[in-house]
């Protein structure tokens, strides 16, 4: 299926590693073009090497003020065009609702909310008709996470941020999507699972409530989400759709 991805341009945030890393690359793959940010420059430009020509990067962090007007002027002084974003972060620390302080509340309120704001406004304000805003978010949009607290208050907030922006572009032909990643095994899954006693056991057991019976591969989830922001996904906007094995039981 040609998802008419070829030479369209796309920023891709936090994507130094992890599930922003796996949408690039299936990006790349499919004959876009991105520019790839993350905090870390030497990490953006091993990146940036992995993906080869059709990419560009910069280090900027979500959470900076001129975060989203770097990262489209960039889009646009490389490739020349700019036709959606993919606003992805690292997750924020995991802890009860006693183990966390102010301080990270706060980084992470920046870092995984605001930040995200402050992105897709950028970006509604410079898309065109055909353009794409998506958000990795996460399971607990519907059903919070035990120990992740703050991604627990803070993520649904940004999905009801990203169904009002759909409906407030779609007019213009501008879609807004959201992907929920459940246990796909990337560095940041093993990391939550290792707080555990046995991390292994704990593994086990979180595969044990999955349909599917396995973790998801970064692949799998980079392969949605490229889709997703394609035109071959041209008439989907306003949806969350969960990447997830089946673990959320809901309809």
């Amino acid at each position: 299926m040609d998802l008419g991805l070829k030479d369209r341009v796309y920023v891709v945030t936090g994507a130094t590693r992890g599930l922003g890393n796996a949408t690039a690359r299936e990006l790349v793959a499919d004959g876009a073009k991105v520019v790839v940010t993350g905090r870390d420059e030497k990490g953006v430009a091993e990146a940036v090497a992995e993906l080869g020509p059709n990419a560009a990067g910069i280090a900027v962090g979500n959470a900076e003020a001129d975060a989203p007007e770097r990262v489209i002027s960039a889009a646009r002084e490389q490739f020349g065009r700019f036709d959606g974003i993919l606003v992805s972060v690292g997750g924020p620390p995991a802890g009860f609702i006693a183990d966390n302080t102010d301080e990270q509340w706060q980084t992470a309120y920046e870092a995984v909310f605001l930040g995200a704001v402050r992105l897709a406004r950028a970006a509604a304000a410079e898309l065109e008709h055909g353009g794409v805003i998506g958000f990795v978010l996460s399971g607990s949009v519907y059903e919070p996470i035990p120990g992740l607290t703050i991604s627990n208050a803070l993520r649904p907030g940004l999905a009801g941020f990203a169904k009002s922006l759909a409906d407030e572009l779609g007019p213009r032909g501008i879609r807004v999507v959201g992907l929920l990643p459940s246990r796909i095994d990337t560095d940041r899954a093993r990391a939550l699972d290792a707080l555990s006693a046995d991390p292994a056991a704990t593994r086990m057991e979180n595969e044990s409530r999955i349909p599917l019976r396995r973790y998801g591969t970064p692949e799998e989830f980079g392969r949605v989400g490229a889709f997703l922001l394609s035109p071959g996904a041209s008439y989907l906007t306003g949806i969350m759709v969960p990447v997830d094995g089946g673990m959320r039981h809901g309809f």
